[in-house]
């Protein structure tokens, strides 16, 4: 039987965890909230909540209704997905590995004992108390830095930059209400442009690009919520169908921590003398 992995949220950084550990053979359960509210919807295994299955890469997520349909999506290659933002039946699977992938730059209630192995994405884990590790997820030269004491960078609310563009590249709703989107993921947008609605405020492009994410349409949506994303390099128009720098680079993070958590477990049980704690890898 596969090593069996639970993996908390569906998003485009957790969709590269994901499918990374799917595609090295193991049966990865994603546990979802009823209505997610990813932005990158082409690259979001998150999306299978709504339109019963998504397809990233290759690699298709189907939604379940019940945890007991779990093992005949693994058996058809596949990924399953429930609603279960409590975890109450995720955890039934007995996972030998939890991912916490919500990146809410807060802990959403993930606890050490949830599996052998505890790895939290981001901010909000502390390794060693609430977690075994945590990954770093800010942009620069630590990004995807495992951390097995301490925790990650405080969230900087800061977009990487691209082209110069931080903040005016991420658009965020300035008032509560429905969500009516105008355009597509992939349009070549201008400044100024309309791409959505909330209410009846009319929602413009920022700057000049690819329309990366957006919002999926009709959701409600508060105040200053994140609703769309803007690639200024228009060329580019091909990432927006594929999984990111970095959600690769912290998904292979990741299964290099399985690794070093397993050979671990294998030296222990051969008795192997293991060394005093190293720095973060």
């Amino acid at each position: 039987m596969n090593k069996r992995v639970v993996v908390r949220g569906g998003g485009d950084i957790a969709t590269g965890t994901i499918w990374c550990l799917a595609s090295c053979g193991f049966d990865v359960l994603v546990s979802e909230i009823r209505k997610p509210t990813a932005i990158r919807r082409t690259v979001s295994f998150c999306e299978a909540m709504y339109d019963g299955s998504a397809k990233v890469e290759g690699i298709v997520a189907r939604r379940i209704n019940d945890i007991s349909e779990a093992e005949a999506v693994w058996r058809n290659g596949q990924i399953p997905v429930i609603s279960d933002p409590l975890l109450e039946e995720a955890l039934k699977i007995s996972p030998q590995i939890f991912v916490d992938a919500a990146i809410a730059k807060r802990n959403l209630g993930t606890r050490k004992d949830m599996a052998p192995l505890v790895i939290g994405l981001g901010p909000g884990f502390c390794a060693g108390d609430d977690v075994d590790i945590v990954i770093e997820t800010n942009r620069g030269h630590d990004l995807g830095r495992i951390i097995s004491r301490g925790t990650a960078q405080p969230n900087t609310a800061v977009p990487g930059i691209i082209m110069g563009y931080g903040r005016e590249r991420v658009i965020h709703s300035e008032n509560a209400g429905v969500f009516i989107s105008k355009a597509e993921i992939g349009d070549i947008v201008h400044a100024g442009d309309v791409i959505a609605h909330v209410a009846d405020v009319p929602v413009p492009a920022t700057i000049d690009g690819v329309l990366r994410g957006l919002l999926r349409d009709g959701l409600t949506v508060p105040e200053h919520f994140k609703i769309a994303d803007i690639d200024p390099r228009i060329g580019e128009r091909k990432n927006c169908f594929t999984i990111s720098d970095k959600a690769r680079t912290i998904a292979g993070s990741v299964l290099t921590a399985i690794c070093i958590y397993e050979n671990k477990v294998l030296q222990a049980a051969a008795g192997v003398r293991q060394p005093a704690d190293a720095q973060d890898h």
